[in-house]
């Protein structure tokens, strides 16, 4: 449905202004009380805030520590995704948070990706087919002091190689 959505909306829309606010829009996103602030016209560049309110303020009334989660849960695999384009395929294939201090106000994060970054993913991937890049952003204060630590591996493989991977697994005995 986000696929056929987005297709339509690309007649009208920049990439960028999709992403934002597709993102924004979509029930599954706004449920994690996340929203996307900042998003740069190339997508390299994603910050989003969780405000602390009345749908993420748990029992000692600070930010719920799965708001915080769930909020970057999803950036980095539909940023990727958006930046290398339909010859791959990207998936989240592990997350962890470790948290620092207690949200007790709106926090921040930035997804940024180098150009660097999408060299070096695009030479591993072209070299052995597939490729898990790991990302350590920071949930932050309006001062900078964190307040948790992410670890996201993202994994990313040549779309031709996936599906032969697939085949092969589906076909070897278990």
């Amino acid at each position: 449905m986000y696929r056929t959505i987005t297709k339509i909306a690309k007649r009208f829309f920049t990439d960028a202004q999709i992403y934002k606010y597709g993102f924004n829009w979509s029930p599954m996103y706004r449920r994690s009380t996340g929203r996307l602030v900042t998003v740069s016209e190339d997508l390299m560049y994603v910050k989003i805030k969780i405000p602390l309110s009345i749908k993420n303020r748990n029992y000692v009334g600070t930010i719920f520590g799965g708001s915080l989660f769930s909020a970057t849960d999803p950036i980095y695999m539909i940023q990727l995704m958006n930046i290398l384009g339909e010859n791959y395929v990207v998936w989240d294939k592990n997350a962890s948070i470790n948290f620092k201090r207690p949200a007790k106000e709106t926090v921040f994060t930035e997804f940024i990706f180098s150009e660097e970054d999408i060299l070096l993913i695009k030479n591993k991937v072209l070299k052995n087919g597939e490729f898990n890049l790991v990302k350590t952003p920071n949930i932050v204060d309006k001062n900078g002091v964190i307040i948790a630590e992410l670890s996201k591996t993202i994994y990313v493989a040549d779309k031709l190689f996936y599906k032969e991977k697939r085949k092969q697994k589906e076909n070897s005995p278990s």
